[in-house]
Order: structure tokens, then C-alpha cells, then sequence
């Protein structure tokens, strides 16, 4: 087959082919360099949120451990706050627990020691725990403690009293084989009290 278009015609549809083909790679590119940027700008704006929300949950946890910490330290100082009116309140009484000491030591009766005086609340009583010749004189400290002339107790308990009928080597337990133990509740006008309830002080 005899080609009988002219050279410059020829070479005319040769670059037109040409040109057509580059507009298809240069559409192509465009087309691909679109995508990318909307893939690059939806990535900004991802990261952008997800900045600010890991910000916003940074914030909260700094806030929230920041209440728990007021909470704990609220809290110690409460309880420091507690232990030193306690503290101060003993020590500023602490002559009155001297003068109640020989106070009870007065009204036991003969043939009996004070052995063990423990508080057993930050008002109201305390527990005791002597030593007694006898049965009879254990009973005693009882009532002597009891007495409305003491000043000392409204109500006294006898918690337990045991005798020893064995004969034992220690000095203390052999003249005294009977150790009774009670609770004894304070007077509201005790003027020996140092804790708790209110009374007139010596």
C-alpha cells in the first residue's frame, strides 16, 4: 500500500499522536497529583484532631490526678491536724493525769497496788488492773473506786478477778495472789479529768 500523504501531513499526525498521548500522561499526573494532595491534607487534619483530642485526655488525667492529689493531702492534713490537737491536748493536761494517779492511788484500800491504768477511749474511762491479798480486798478496790467521796468514777465494772491458790517465788504474787481487773467510767465532775468530758480543774 502506497502512503500518499504529504511529508509535512505526515509528520503533522505524528506529533499530533504524540502530543495526544503526552496530554493523557499529563492529565494522569495531574489527576494522581490531586490525590495526593487531598491524601496529604486529610492526613494533616487526622493528625491535627487526634493531637488535640490526646491534648484534651492529657489535660483531664493532669486535672484528675491533680484533685486526687489535693484529696490525699486534704486528708494527711487532717489527720496530722487530728493527732496534734490530741497530742496537745494531753500534754497540756498532763499534771492533771499526775494528780489523778495519786488520786486513785489513794482510795485503794489496804492489801492492794495499782498494778496497770490504760485509756481505753479518748473520752470516758479507763481500765485498771490491781493486785489484792484477797478476795474480799479485790472486791474493795471496786467500791473504794466507786465512791462518790473519790471524785474519780461514776461507774465502776469488775471485769475479772482471779486468785492464785499456788504458792509462787515472786514477792509481789505471793502477798498478793489476787489480780482483779475493771472498767471504770469517769465522773462528769471529775476535777481530775484530763481527757474528754468537761469538769471544774483543781
Amino acid at each position: 500500500m502506497i502512503n500518499l500523504i504529504p511529508p509535512e501531513l505526515r509528520t503533522s499526525l505524528k506529533y499530533a499522536r504524540k502530543n495526544t498521548m503526552l496530554r493523557r500522561w499529563a492529565i494522569s499526573l495531574m489527576m494522581i497529583l490531586v490525590l495526593m494532595t487531598i491524601t496529604i491534607i486529610s492526613g494533616l487534619v487526622y493528625l491535627r484532631q487526634t493531637s488535640s483530642s490526646l491534648a484534651k485526655q492529657i489535660e483531664a488525667s493532669k486535672s484528675g490526678l491533680q484533685i486526687q492529689n489535693q484529696e490525699s493531702v486534704q486528708k494527711n492534713v487532717e489527720d496530722l491536724s487530728s493527732t496534734l490537737k490530741l497530742v496537745v491536748q494531753v500534754l497540756s493536761r498532763e499534771v492533771l493525769f499526775s494528780k489523778l494517779l495519786k488520786q486513785v492511788g489513794s482510795v485503794m484500800p489496804k492489801g492492794s497496788i495499782l498494778t496497770t491504768l490504760s485509756i481505753n477511749q479518748l473520752s470516758g474511762g479507763l481500765d485498771l488492773q490491781a493486785k489484792a491479798s484477797d478476795y474480799q480486798t479485790a472486791t474493795q478496790v471496786q467500791l473504794n473506786l466507786q465512791d462518790p467521796k473519790s471524785l474519780l468514777f461514776e461507774k465502776v465494772d469488775i471485769v475479772n478477778i482471779q486468785c492464785q491458790t499456788s504458792v509462787s517465788v515472786d514477792p509481789i504474787a505471793s502477798k498478793y495472789p489476787c489480780t482483779i481487773q475493771l472498767r471504770a467510767l469517769f465522773n462528769k465532775t471529775n476535777p481530775f479529768l484530763f481527757i474528754g468530758n468537761t469538769g471544774s480543774t483543781p
